[in-house]
Parts: C-alpha cells; sequence; structure tokens
C-alpha cells in the first residue's frame, strides 16, 4: 500500500541496518516480544556493549523502538508507519525453522521462562493483598463480564489500560481490539504483566512505565480507555481523567472502574486507597470537567450483601465518551441524554 511505503533513503538506511548477522538476528527476537538489552546480551551470548551498539542501528533506522523503564531499557518492534512496515516484512522473511533463529528462540524462551517464574513469586508474595478486597465485592468474573458489555457494539482499533497492572484488561479484550498498550508506575507489576500476556498468548498487546498523570502519548490516540481500580490509590483522580480524556480520539470512550463510596478504613490502612469510593455525581463532575460527556453509571452489588458499604464493597462502572462526534450526532440544540443507572 501506497500508504506503508518508503522513499528511498529510509529504505535504504533501513536495509543498511538489518544487514549484519547480529542485527538480523537481534530483529527476529524482538518481533517475538519486547526484550531488555540485558536478556537479548544472555540469549545471543555477546558482550552488553556490542549488542547496545547494534540496537542503537536498528532504532535510528527506525526498524525497533527504545523506551526506558526505571533502569532497565527496552525494545520493541517498530510501531510506527512507514518503517513498521519494513520491519514487519524483514521478519516474515525469515524462515522459520532457520538453525540459527531456531537456537535464538530456544534461548528466548529459557529467558521467558526465568522472567515468567520472578513475576509469579513476586505476584504470589503479594496475591493475600489482592484476594482480601476480591472477596468482598461482586465476583471478578461478573466484574469483567460487565466491563465487556458496556463496551461492546463498536469496533476497538486501539485500547489503553491505566495501571494495567496484572494485564488482565489487556487479556480481556485481545480478540476485540486491533491493538493495546497497558501503562503501569510498578515495574514489579509490569513485569507480573508480560509474563501473564506471554504465558496467554496475546500479541497485539505491549505494556510500558508510565505517569498517569503526564502520560508520554500523543493526543487523539485511542479509540478507549478503560482506568480499572485506580483511581482509589491516586492523590488527584480528576488530573489523571483529564489526561485521560486528552488521549481520546473524537468520539472515543473512557471506562472508569471503582468503588462506591464505602466505610472500610482497612482499605486506607493496609492497602494504600486514598479514597474510599466516590460518589457519582463526584465522578460525573470530574468527568465533565474533563470534557467528556457522562453515557452511564452501573453499580454491582457484592454477594450475599445488604445495603452497599455495610463491610463490603459495590462496584462502580462509569462510561463517558469524548463529545466530538457525539454531539454532532446528537439532534441540534439537544444532548443525548445519558442511560439510566442500573443496578446489579
Amino acid at each position: 500500500m501506497s500508504g506503508s511505503s518508503l522513499n528511498f533513503a529510509p529504505l535504504l538506511d533501513g536495509l543498511k541496518a538489518a544487514g549484519e548477522d547480529t542485527r538480523l538476528r537481534l530483529l527476529a527476537l524482538i518481533g517475538e516480544g519486547e526484550l531488555t538489552v540485558s536478556e537479548l546480551t544472555e540469549i545471543l551470548g555477546q558482550s552488553q556493549p556490542r549488542i547496545s551498539r547494534h540496537l542503537k542501528l536498528l532504532a535510528e533506522a527506525g526498524l525497533v523502538e527504545r523506551f526506558r523503564e526505571a533502569s532497565w531499557v527496552f525494545y520493541r518492534r517498530a510501531t510506527e508507519a512507514p518503517a513498521a512496515a519494513l520491519t514487519d516484512a524483514l521478519i516474515e522473511l525469515m524462515a522459520p525453522d532457520d538453525e540459527v533463529l531456531l537456537r535464538d528462540r530456544e534461548r528466548l524462551e529459557a529467558v521467558r521462562a526465568a522472567r515468567a517464574a520472578h513475576a509469579q513469586e513476586y505476584f504470589r508474595a503479594h496475591a493475600h493483598e489482592w484476594d482480601a478486597i476480591r472477596r468482598l465485592h461482586a465476583p471478578e468474573t461478573e466484574v469483567e463480564s460487565a466491563i465487556r458489555s458496556i463496551l461492546s457494539g463498536a469496533r476497538i482499533g486501539s485500547l489503553l489500560d491505566l495501571g494495567t497492572g496484572t494485564g488482565r484488561i489487556l487479556e480481556l479484550f485481545a480478540d476485540e481490539m486491533e491493538r493495546g498498550l497497558g501503562i503501569d508506575l510498578s515495574a514489579d507489576m509490569l513485569a507480573v504483566a508480560r509474563a501473564n500476556l506471554e504465558r496467554a498468548g496475546v500479541r497485539n498487546a505491549t505494556v510500558r512505565q508510565g505517569d498517569i498523570y503526564n502520560l508520554a502519548l500523543p493526543r487523539d490516540a485511542f479509540d478507549v480507555v478503560i482506568v480499572h481500580q485506580v483511581l482509589h490509590f491516586l492523590e488527584d483522580a480528576p488530573r489523571a481523567l483529564r489526561e485521560a480524556a486528552r488521549v481520546l480520539r473524537p468520539g472515543g470512550r473512557l471506562l472508569v472502574v471503582d468503588f462506591d463510596p464505602h466505610d472500610l478504613e482497612f482499605l486506607r490502612e493496609q492497602h494504600a486507597h486514598r479514597r474510599l469510593g466516590f460518589a457519582p455525581e463526584i465522578m460525573e463532575s470530574w468527568l465533565t470537567q474533563a470534557g467528556l460527556v457522562p453515557q452511564s453509571h452501573r453499580l454491582l452489588s457484592p454477594e450475599n450483601s445488604g445495603k452497599p458499604g455495610e463491610g463490603r464493597l459495590t462496584v462502580s462502572l462509569w462510561l463517558a465518551r469524548d463529545p466530538r462526534i457525539a454531539l454532532a450526532d446528537a439532534p441540534q440544540g439537544k444532548q443525548a441524554p445519558p442511560d439510566k443507572k442500573e443496578v446489579a
């Protein structure tokens, strides 16, 4: 396609960068997923300065992308056109049964296995923190079913999961989105997410470290943004919502999943919750201030509970939309009313 074609100079630069034994092997490995310099050094058995030099040439030619996560530097295959088309073409041309590439992939699997073991060890050490909270609200399967239902009926080209944690949201929508990106501040949680996504065979999603208040992402970049059980940890939730709204495309949707107001102080003392849930009118005000139009609010009551807030947690799901298309579709002078609140 003409939209993916390269001019002569960048095409030549890309071919020159890939036209070397080690760099071609690096390209094949990075095509399998995001990898650090140290991981690539271990797989190829070469010195770190040598690997870093080769990666620098590949990055300068646009064939791979480099990003830093705390003290680690990751490399991934190019995602921006038109250089991504050349990267994809070169990887496709490599014979999957080539002996050199097979040996490299075997060592890659060993590295992945070690990474997964480390991630799961961390998760097991902290699992009680998630389990203690999950027992207080509706089953996770019910929450996930509600999330999928709310976002059904419209194509998801690009999805952003803010505070991705274990990467579960990306895994949940892997078959319904073209590409997904998870952002989290914790390098340890990102290790868990990467291991989970690799185990689930999710190839159309990546995760990276980032600040929810200051995303290193362009405006109007995502069809859907999900903020799942994150806002109650933040000191400035409205600011995070404004940043989430900034990266939404015209007509894009923002889904916030958190808790209805409750009085479980131990979550603040033992689990670092800064906010004990959010009242609907407060959340809708914040969404409106972020330039979005609230669409619906759904409540999921905990199992075997009395009134919401009495020793249990009620999950709230708020859906809002970027109005730049939504308002244009509504009759002039009128705004489509938000859906009625549902209590499950």
